[in-house]
């Protein structure tokens, strides 16, 4: 996965890459289906002036379409990991499109009981 980061401030950058150091290899691990070099990671970084408060947009791209996430805090690391915590459960939802999971869900319901109309009649 080709990773990189933009307009992150000085103050902010060791919490940032210390929180994405964590939930990288959980990404690395539900997208190891690709190939590295097609998977790409842009992180964006911004800091509002008049509050104390840091937005993280990330954007990544895959060979079957683009996700992008947004998180905003106070801390920048509290950001970041709303950020990776959205990107991943899109990513979830995406892979499981691909999959075409919605074909396969099973109706449940009780087992072994029968329908009236499923009852064999004793004619």
């Amino acid at each position: 996965m080709k990773i990189s980061y933009s307009q992150i401030d000085s103050e902010a950058r060791v919490s940032v890459e210390t929180e994405s150091e964590r939930h990288i290899p959980k990404l690395e691990k539900i997208l190891k289906r690709y190939d590295p070099d097609l998977v790409q990671l842009h992180g964006t970084f911004e800091k509002t002036p008049r509050r104390t408060e840091f937005g993280v947009s990330l954007h990544l791209t895959l060979p079957t379409g683009s996700l992008q996430a947004t998180g905003r805090g106070g801390d920048a690391r509290i950001a970041t990991k709303a950020a990776f915590a959205e990107l991943e459960g899109q990513l979830k939802k995406h892979q499981s499109k691909l999959r075409r999971d919605y074909m396969w869900k099973r109706k449940r319901g009780a087992r072994g009981v029968l329908k009236a109309s499923e009852v064999p009649s004793t004619d």
